[in-house]
């Protein structure tokens, strides 16, 4: 048994294909049939059932690609240990991060990890949250910038910042004059537009909304924060955006008003997470440090809000008409 033999396994069950797993190990599909049927041979068990449409794995198959796994993933931290040594700020680490925080996020804080690790390779993969979850469990990513709570007991967090929402809501609509006096209690009875689901976003709307007494609006479901807030601008309904999702390089969109809640807002809190057992994890708290190093407004509701109209000049007293030759 060989490492080249586990991972030409371990491709095989995420592509239960012969030929697709073949061409991500580079090697001709015979190559791969031969050596998936040598393994069984020295196991003296069938990892595999070959079947004319797809391939499917053996009950023992399925958890010897577990361990599988969990051997390729000690391996390639041994390699990492080794290349940290000899210099701790090169080499690569995978990061995962959702959607409704990776574009607005990623344009503030890959500019600090470039000067403070001008060597490093960051490999960005932006997944919804339970997809990130199973990549780190695979060893497929390194960490994970994640919004908080996560029941993983395997994986160590560090809070990196919390960032509020903002409501949205077009002109029209009649909560467009309370900027600067919004109340959670204000949205008891709304339905607010919200995000398809598997989006973390949408379950922390959903909480906002037990709270507030709101609901969701039916028979509409987003797949972006983009559409949601063209909907709202098109005055369909209203919705909770992140101020990340709101300040630039994000341009404005015409006839969204953005509401700041009164006091303490709604609010998301996002860590990094990476696995307990992870070699790098003295990199990785590193790592943690610059990505706290957001620019001072970044996380600013109040300059992201909508500004209040200007009250109309008064009229020119007297004496100041006088003087500018009114009167």
């Amino acid at each position: 048994m060989n490492l080249r033999d586990l991972q030409y396994l371990v491709s095989l069950a995420e592509h239960r294909h012969f030929g697709r797993a073949a061409e991500a190990c580079f090697v001709s599909q015979p190559t791969l049939s031969t050596q998936i049927k040598k393994l069984e041979e020295e196991l003296g068990v069938p990892l595999v059932e070959r079947t004319p449409r797809k391939v499917l794995l053996t009950e023992v198959g399925r958890d010897i690609v577990i361990r599988a796994r969990d051997v390729l993933n000690g391996i390639e931290q041994i390699r990492g240990v080794a290349r940290r040594t000899l210099d701790p700020e090169s080499g690569t680490v995978r990061l995962g991060i959702f959607p409704t925080l990776g574009p607005y996020l990623l344009p503030h804080v890959l500019p600090l990890v470039r000067k403070a690790f001008p060597k490093l390779e960051l490999l960005l993969v932006e997944e919804k949250t339970e997809a990130v979850l199973r990549l780190l469990r695979e060893g497929k990513l390194d960490a994970g910038i994640l919004a908080l709570p996560l029941h993983e007991d395997s994986l160590h967090r560090e809070f990196l910042f919390e960032e509020p929402f903002l409501l949205a809501v077009s002109a029209e609509h009649p909560l467009a004059h309370r900027r600067g006096q919004l109340k959670l209690g204000d949205l008891s009875n709304q339905n607010l537009l919200l995000l398809e689901d598997g989006h973390c976003l949408r379950d922390q709307a959903l909480e906002v909304c037990h709270m507030a007494g709101a609901g969701e609006r039916g028979g509409f479901r987003a797949t972006s924060l983009e559409t949601l807030r063209q909907m709202v601008a098109a005055n369909v309904g209203i919705t909770l955006l992140p101020v990340t999702a709101v300040k630039p390089p994000v341009a404005p969109v015409a006839n969204l008003h953005l509401i700041e809640f009164k006091g303490h807002p709604p609010s998301r809190r996002i860590a990094m997470v990476w696995r307990k057992s992870s070699a790098m994890d003295g990199f990785l708290q590193r790592l943690a440090v610059v990505l706290r190093q957001l620019p001072a407004d970044l996380l600013d509701a109040h300059t992201a809000a909508t500004a209040m109209p200007s009250t109309a000049a008064s009229p020119p007293t007297r004496n100041t008409a006088r003087r500018n030759g009114f009167a």
